[in-house]
């Protein structure tokens, strides 16, 4: 196949299913402080599939409330607005996209490991003073340029899994050596399409190849949560590969052994309880 055009990956995206209105508002409304919770809720509570799922992630072990929680405005006042935003961002996204043709591809591991991924992002986010809010989601995002490539070359995907698995390397080198680009650079384009901040963009398109930076950034976290994600095998592929850490990143949110230990410790417990609550 010859390399993918800025063109061609514009008109894939175009012809992906829509995500549900209520999920970019909230993914669009990160860091806008006139959104309130109220007005966040009565988004959710308009898409019935996504607030029931909302419902179900609160009342879940993963927050361990006192009492069942039976309404979004009810979620609203003991959640608070930036969680409440996080679990109906990934209500909204877990499970918002349908199967595929493609040969070999595993849903089911795509959203165990974006799953992994935000809960590791949000744990180091706190950590490192960072918007734990816009780290969840961008761990939920940042893998979402394969769902472009997978529906839209699904016989020509299938055909880059069965090369991953023959030269044993990465998903994103054997995506590059099919398609002249990765799921990674296609992800920047999506998001850009769909008018989310620079930041997040960034985020997405260099979550593999961090730029070198004088400060510590949300394209660091989720480089060092993906990692962090596949090293603990939340995927659960038999073949599953840990990417290369890019040390300029890891050394700028300086995260020191305690630190790490704590964030192995919350994910491992956390990902089956949020998982359950999600996936289907």
């Amino acid at each position: 196949m010859r390399p993918l055009t800025p063109d061609a990956i514009l008109h894939a995206v175009r012809e992906l299913p829509a995500l549900p209105a209520v999920v970019l508002e909230l993914i669009q409304s990160l860091g806008d402080s006139q959104v309130t919770a109220e007005q966040l809720a009565v988004k959710i509570s308009h898409d019935q599939a996504i607030a029931a799922k909302t419902l179900r992630l609160a009342n879940s072990s993963f927050y361990g409330l006192p009492r069942q929680v039976t309404s979004i405005a009810e979620a609203t006042a003991i959640l608070g607005l930036r969680t409440l935003r996080s679990v109906a961002t990934a209500a909204g996204l877990a499970g918002g996209f349908g199967g595929s043709r493609c040969q070999g591809f595993d849903f089911d591991a795509l959203w165990r490991h974006a799953i992994g991924t935000a809960l590791t992002a949000r744990a180091v986010a706190q950590r490192v003073r960072l918007d734990e809010d816009a780290a969840f989601t961008l761990g939920l995002l940042h893998d979402i340029g394969r769902l472009v490539l997978i529906s839209s070359f699904p016989d020509e995907y299938a055909q880059a899994i069965a090369y991953r698995a023959e030269q044993d390397c990465l998903m994103h080198a054997a995506e590059r050596h099919y398609f002249g680009t990765d799921h990674a650079d296609v992800g920047g384009v999506m998001a850009e399409h769909w008018r989310f901040a620079p930041e997040i963009v960034a985020a997405i398109a260099c979550h593999h190849r961090p730029p070198h930076a004088s400060a510590k950034s949300l394209t660091d976290v989720v480089h060092v949560a993906d990692n962090i994600a596949h090293g603990l095998d939340l995927s659960r592929k038999a073949d599953d590969m840990v990417p290369l850490l890019t040390l300029d990143a890891w050394s700028r949110l300086a995260l020191s052994d305690a630190q790490c230990a704590e964030v192995f410790d919350a994910v491992s417990q956390q990902h089956d309880a949020v998982c359950h609550a999600l996936l289907p």
